[in-house]
Formats: structure tokens, C-alpha cells, sequence
């Protein structure tokens, strides 16, 4: 049971790292509280909670395995790379593919609750 509680230690201290080191991280951490507000202001439904929910846990995700795999790759590959540099790229877009995937469902769901709300 302690090696259980001690890995939530280990978890946290990555999450720490991340927040200290990764500025895109910090970026899309005040995008979600952005849009929790705008959420809570036009009242999404429990169903566009859940959207809201798992496309910010899939950019998160994203983006913490990202920063795991440069970091990885910086380890065993410090000196420049052709092959290091296709896999930080494709860990970045990774990212974007994500970030992209969860602005189209936030635009489904909001674009239509603030064009009620405007009118």
C-alpha cells in the first residue's frame, strides 16, 4: 500500500515539473479556466460538461507526454539529431492535433449557447 501512495507522490512531483517548466502547459491551464467560466456563465448542460471535460483532459494529457518524451529524447539523444528532431515534431503535433480537436468542440458547444444568449 505505500509503494500505491508514494506513486501519487512521484505523480505529483512530474505535475510540478510541468507547471514550473512548461510554459504551453501553464497556457492551456488558463484556457480551461477561461472556458470553465464561460461554462458556468452560460450553463452547459451535464453532456457539454462531459465534452468540455475530456477534450481539456485529452490537451493536458497531450501535453504532459509531450514534455516526457522531449525530455526522454534530450536524455538519449543530447547532441542534435535528425531522427530526435522527427519525434520531438511529431510529439508537438500530437499537441496541436489535440488543442485543435478540443477548440472544434468547444466552438460547437459555445458558438451556438452565445449566439442565444446575444439575442
Amino acid at each position: 500500500m505505500s509503494r500505491f501512495i508514494k506513486s501519487f507522490g512521484y505523480a505529483f512531483s512530474g505535475l510540478g515539473h510541468v507547471l514550473k517548466t512548461q510554459f504551453n502547459f501553464r497556457v492551456h491551464l488558463l484556457a480551461l479556466v477561461l472556458v470553465i467560466a464561460l461554462g458556468y456563465w452560460l450553463k452547459l448542460t451535464w453532456a457539454e460538461w462531459l465534452w468540455i471535460i475530456g477534450a481539456a483532459g485529452m490537451v493536458l494529457v497531450t501535453e504532459l507526454l509531450n514534455t516526457a518524451i522531449e525530455v526522454l529524447t534530450d536524455l538519449v539523444s543530447p547532441e542534435i539529431h535528425p531522427k530526435a528532431k522527427i519525434i520531438k515534431d511529431v510529439s508537438a503535433a500530437a499537441v496541436l492535433v489535440a488543442a485543435l480537436t478540443a477548440a472544434a468542440i468547444g466552438l460547437v458547444i459555445f458558438i451556438p449557447k452565445l449566439l442565444c444568449h446575444a439575442a
